[in-house]
């Protein structure tokens, strides 16, 4: 019985969200003091993201037959990733548009304090779409490292990988070597994600503590619609493309019910960025695939994120009594296809993209994003869930593409 269930660290991590819930219910005050528990379980595995990130990605790309190969692979996972943002997208603008959870508010405008979204305002006016594209490419090697930015990282290893792999049998000792380290930096995470209940306990006991669930009733309509429409998403949606692709939803939650703990707990897609990487390779999916869609679907693949634009768009005309015909809405989905794939380059990025897409309509007031500070930490669970299973589910699609999936193993895993 402890071998199956009381062994197991999702187990663990859900005596610890529950417990967190608690304290932050009846002990807030204390609550609130936990937060460096979840700080420094994030940043433990934050730590660890970029090496294990360049190490896979740099051995899957030299190891491929080809740089053609290698280029393939990123156009595939580009026009998978349109697809199923877009899905994402429109899902959420249907709802939000027939549902309606900001009708009946009547909010002036004029009445908001906006001193609690100035910094995303400003942040949002810096960031263009040739910053985006220029900060993919690092000043120099040390700097992507240093700031953790993955897409930086993931540039490097593309281009490394795909000169490593042109230069034949001299470089192997390189690859060799890259592999022993990438293993060593895997081994620490599992030493790392020993302490995973403890990040969870930290970070719910300070979300309850800090926001108290009384602040949620006001604006329940809204993170119901949220939730409701990201799980019709993931059941929906990502159960077709994962039966059409030839495996059960269903098997997949189980299979990643650990990572899908800590993401709750959390309220971070990348405390299990890692994990997701190897969990992948260990189902079936080829190296080089399952290391660069997962990094890269953090970026380009955020279907929670997604949804919650949407309908956090919406929400606020509806909340302001701003009149927004369908051809309105139509411009609103065509803005986001574009701004949501930067949502998880900066910090906050979910606001900061909301806060860029409404300026640049001009139509939604961007001060009424002001409305959802209340909520949004409370919302944060659905968008990391919706990502995590959403770039899982893209990894395998992917490896099948490729005719890179072990599918003899993936059914013998996903059905133990």
């Amino acid at each position: 019985m402890a071998n199956k269930f009381y062994g197991k660290l999702y187990f663990y991590v859900l005596l610890s969200i529950l417990a967190g819930i608690l304290l932050g219910l009846f002990y807030p005050n204390l609550a609130i003091e936990m937060k460096p528990l979840g700080d420094l379980f994030i940043r433990l595995v934050k730590m660890m993201i970029t090496p294990i990130v360049f190490t896979t990605v740099v051995i899957g790309i030299a190891g491929m037959e080809n740089v053609k190969k290698a280029g393939r692979l990123g156009l595939k996972a580009l026009l998978y990733f349109e697809l199923a943002t877009t899905l994402a997208l429109v899902t959420g603008l249907v709802v939000g548009r027939y549902v309606q959870p900001g009708k009946g508010m009547n909010v002036d405008v004029k009445t908001l304090d906006t001193k609690g979204i100035e910094h995303y305002v400003q942040t949002a006016h810096e960031i263009t779409l040739t910053e985006f594209l220029l900060n993919i490419i690092p000043s120099n090697p040390v700097e992507a490292f240093a700031k953790g930015e993955i897409l930086q990282v993931l540039f490097l290893a593309v281009l490394m990988g795909a000169v490593l792999g042109s230069m034949g049998s001299a470089v192997k000792p390189i690859i060799k070597g890259l592999e022993l380290l990438s293993s060593v930096f895997f081994k620490i995470i599992a030493v790392i994600m020993k302490i995973a209940p403890i990040g969870a306990f930290g970070a719910m006991a300070f979300t309850i503590g800090k926001y108290g669930v009384t602040s949620l009733f006001s604006l329940a309509k809204l993170m119901a619609c949220v939730y409701l429409t990201s799980l019709s998403f993931i059941f929906i949606g990502l159960g077709l493309i994962a039966y059409l692709s030839g495996f059960n939803l269903l098997k997949f939650l189980k299979y990643i019910k650990e990572e899908i703990l800590i993401v709750l707990g959390t309220s971070s897609s990348e405390s299990v960025l890692p994990r997701m990487i190897k969990k992948m390779e260990e189902l079936g999916c080829a190296r080089p695939i399952s290391g660069l869609v997962i990094p890269a679907g953090y970026s380009f693949n955020l279907d929670g994120t997604c949804i919650y634009l949407t309908m956090a768009s919406l929400f606020i005309a509806q909340a302001t009594n701003t009149d927004l015909p369908l051809y309105k809405e139509l411009i609103l989905l065509s803005v986001l296809l574009l701004t949501s794939k930067g949502a998880a380059t900066v910090t906050g990025g979910g606001f900061i993209t909301l806060a860029a897409t409404l300026s640049s309509l001009g139509t939604i007031p961007v001060a009424g994003i002001t409305l959802l500070l209340g909520v949004d930490r409370f919302m944060s669970e659905a968008r990391a869930i919706t990502n995590l299973i959403g770039n899982g589910v893209a990894t395998i699609v992917i490896s099948k593409w490729e005719k890179e999936l072990d599918i003899e193993k993936m059914n013998e895993t996903l059905n133990k």
